[in-house]
């Protein structure tokens, strides 16, 4: 037996891609995408009927309170959703643009616009996660957002005042980013860090032994991994994202794998019960300078990565003007 079929026996295994082709291969429980994993996507032949049925859907919906361009990122990212959900057995996240990250009342309208699509595309969204930055913002647009029963995957998620947060508001799921947590320790020691000293996996562990030491109802989905080690060292946890090129690794490796996290060995955990209002999770949050640091330098990225996206938007909707 693989790895990643050993995996699999006590963790959901998540591709982190938008190729359909990757995620068929390693026959994942769920996926996830982002624009710059959607851009890649659809400059593959494969894929360009989806990219001419955003364009479409772009041109007969343009005027209705919302740019061309918007919709065809929006149409196009639903459509690829649509494709995966039709090879995958659970869900696929469709992240709410970055620039929304500091926007509660704008990031629950996308994320409605969002699963109305989903909707009109006769999908159960039981089986969609919206993605949303983990800002105080961000939580509160989750809150009220699974309260209307659209259920939120909040990402690029680096500390405990974070993930109390989200527990707190009963999103469905987290992403805590392990390999994110892991460079910016290694760049502040100016040196690599032994596998069973990494900050990632053991912020990841913490997070997860205090969700079930407590009963919290929210899944810990470990995100952002830079080597098998770190994955390896998590198997147990409720969900792990991983990409094709470690997917592909752990299906090679025939090495015993055991399971690290259960909710038998977090009853033990050292934890105390923990619930934050905006003050005290602001000033937990700024407490962390990896944290803080990590999660305005993601929110930079993802822009930037949307912006890509946007631009190519725009460039495909000139040429078919």
């Amino acid at each position: 037996m693989s790895q990643l079929e050993a995996l699999k026996r006590y963790s959901k295994v998540v591709a982190d891609t938008g190729e359909v082709a990757s995620i068929a291969e390693f026959k994942p429980q769920d996926a996830t995408t982002n624009p710059s994993l959607l851009l890649k996507a659809a400059q593959e032949p494969q894929y360009r009927g989806l990219v001419e049925g955003a364009l479409d859907y772009s041109k007969r919906q343009a005027g209705r309170g919302a740019t061309a361009t918007a919709l065809f990122m929006d149409k196009l990212a639903v459509d690829f959703g649509c494709e995966i959900l039709r090879i995958v057995p659970g869900r696929v996240s469709t992240e709410v643009d970055a620039a929304l990250s500091f926007d509660k009342d704008g990031s629950v309208a996308k994320a409605r616009s969002l699963i109305g699509l989903y909707r009109e595309a006769g999908v159960d969204t039981d089986r969609v996660l919206i993605k949303v930055a983990s800002t105080w913002e961000g939580i509160k647009a989750a809150e009220q957002l699974e309260r209307e029963g659209i259920h939120c995957n909040l990402t690029l998620l680096f500390s405990f005042a974070q993930a109390l947060a989200c527990a707190d508001a009963k999103v469905t799921l987290i992403s805590p980013f392990v390999g994110r947590i892991y460079d910016w320790y290694r760049k502040s020691r100016g040196q690599e860090i032994p596998p069973e000293e990494d900050p990632g996996v053991a912020s990841v562990v913490r997070i997860y032994n205090h969700y079930k030491k407590f009963g919290l109802k929210t899944q810990v989905m470990a995100a952002s991994f830079r080597r098998v080690e770190q994955i390896v060292a998590l198997a147990g946890c409720d969900l792990l994202t991983i990409s094709p090129h470690l997917l592909d690794e752990l299906g090679r490796r025939q090495d015993t794998l055991e399971r690290k996290l259960s909710v038998e060995t977090a009853r033990a955990a050292d934890a105390a019960e923990t619930h934050l209002d905006e003050k005290a999770f602001r000033f937990e949050h700024n407490q962390d300078a990896m944290a803080e640091e990590k999660l305005s330098d993601g929110i930079r990225v993802f822009y930037a990565d949307g912006r890509k996206l946007e631009a190519y938007a725009k460039q495909v909707l000139a040429q078919h003007g």
